[in-house]
């Protein structure tokens, strides 16, 4: 990320969001403007190609608390005009006035045994040399290797593959080294070393008050090499779109909307940089039969009134497995919720949740002539109790 694009670039416009938005509120924004830009969705659409790049970028920056507070800070001490010299070699943002050398921890003039403005040394130098210089390399030294994108992904899981684990496949596109020219932007394989930064891929220029900043060569793109006669597949930038198919494992006990993430398993880095990682969002269909509360798995069982007021044992259902029996006490309520231990979803040290088994009485809709004789009978023989007699105590009471 250069100088230039923390400070002009506005990541927060390219998403859509506002400067105080959430994390939640960008990865919303950002998985939606994802799928509308991705390449395997607009093939051949170049515009739609370099937009899915931006938007990535301004992923890469937000979704980390880390850099998104880094480029705040630049666009505040940058954004509106930048530092400008003072007198006496002081200098600060418009309307500040104050000694450089204080902020960076040694003198301007770079006395003996003290660091130069130019060089950071302590201070706020951390919090620039993170800004300015990452990734990249200071004058007459080669760029150090740059480490690939981070890519975000989607998979949908059938409830039983999120509850158990799954091996799915999954399909994913990101910026790769060019296949046609072996990563070297040139159709001949043979490109020269950039005249104006001398191969470094970055050239310095004056921030006023006596340091440098750092950005990418705009003659190489910030490569190095300059391509005689440019790729035709990469228009000789040495990067292109690759689309590649890769086994993804998902643990057991995922739940919907969980944003799992894969070391290494991003786009490829630049020379010799590490992977970006892959971050994988966990969709879960709805089940049937079965819910789910954290580990625990959810049912609901019907039961006859008979069963609820007499007790008895009833088998209950479990995922992939054999049904359970439980013992139902006599007089069980509608509602009461009962436990079927070891029969949920699979915590990350390997046991299970439980099973809750819900209770719910069945009210039958049609009576056969033997039963609606039995049931009068009953109805005679408790004419005398009042279940709703407690409520209507209760009610007066308060």
């Amino acid at each position: 990320m250069s100088t230039k694009d923390f400070i002009e670039k506005d990541y927060y416009k390219v998403l859509g969001v506002p400067k105080d938005a959430t994390e939640a509120e960008i990865k919303k924004a950002y998985r939606k403007l994802a799928r509308e830009y991705h390449p395997d969705a607009n093939k051949g659409d170049v515009k739609a190609e370099e937009r899915f790049k931006e938007v990535s970028e301004a992923n890469d920056v937000l979704a980390d608390p880390k850099r998104r507070k880094e480029y705040d800070e630049a666009r505040a001490l940058f954004g509106n005009g930048g530092f400008r010299p003072g007198a006496g070699g002081r200098g600060g943002p418009a309307g500040f006035n104050f000694d450089l050398g204080d902020l960076f921890g040694g003198a301007q003039g770079g006395g003996a045994g003290a660091p130069g403005a130019g060089g950071f040394g302590g201070g706020l130098g951390d919090v620039f040399g993170g800004i300015f210089n990452r990734g990249g390399a200071g004058p007459g030294t080669r760029t150090q290797p740059r480490r690939g994108q981070d890519i975000e992904s989607e998979v949908t899981l059938s409830f039983t593959e999120a509850v158990d684990g799954a091996t799915v496949p999954l399909r994913m596109s990101s910026s790769a080294a060019c296949k046609a020219c072996s990563g070297t932007g040139d159709k001949n394989g043979t490109p020269r070393v950039c005249p104006t930064c001398v191969g470094t891929g970055q050239v310095s220029r004056g921030g006023g008050g006596g340091f440098s900043l750092t950005d990418p060569c705009a003659d190489c793109k910030g490569r190095g090499l300059i391509a005689e006669t440019p790729c035709e597949v990469c228009k000789g930038s040495g990067r292109a779109t690759s689309s590649r198919t890769m086994q993804v494992r998902i643990p057991a006990g995922v739940s919907d909307g969980q944003r799992i993430r894969l070391r290494g398993k991003g786009a490829p880095g630049e020379r010799g940089g590490p992977n970006g990682d892959l971050y994988v969002v966990v969709n879960v269909d709805k089940h049937p039969v079965f819910g789910r509360k954290g580990d625990n798995l959810t049912v609901t069982v019907p039961v006859s009134f008979t069963e609820a007021a007499l007790g008895g044992e009833i088998k209950v259902p479990t995922l992939g497995g054999p049904a359970v029996t439980l013992k139902l006490p006599a007089g069980t309520p509608n509602g009461r919720t009962m436990r079927a231990r070891g029969r949920g979803a699979t915590r990350k040290d390997g046991t299970r949740g439980d099973l809750l088994v819900t209770i719910e009485v069945a009210v039958p809709g049609e009576l056969s002539d033997k039963a609606r004789e039995a049931l009068e009978a009953y109805r005679e023989a408790t004419a005398g109790e009042d279940p709703r007699a407690e409520l209507f105590q209760a009610a007066k009471g308060a």
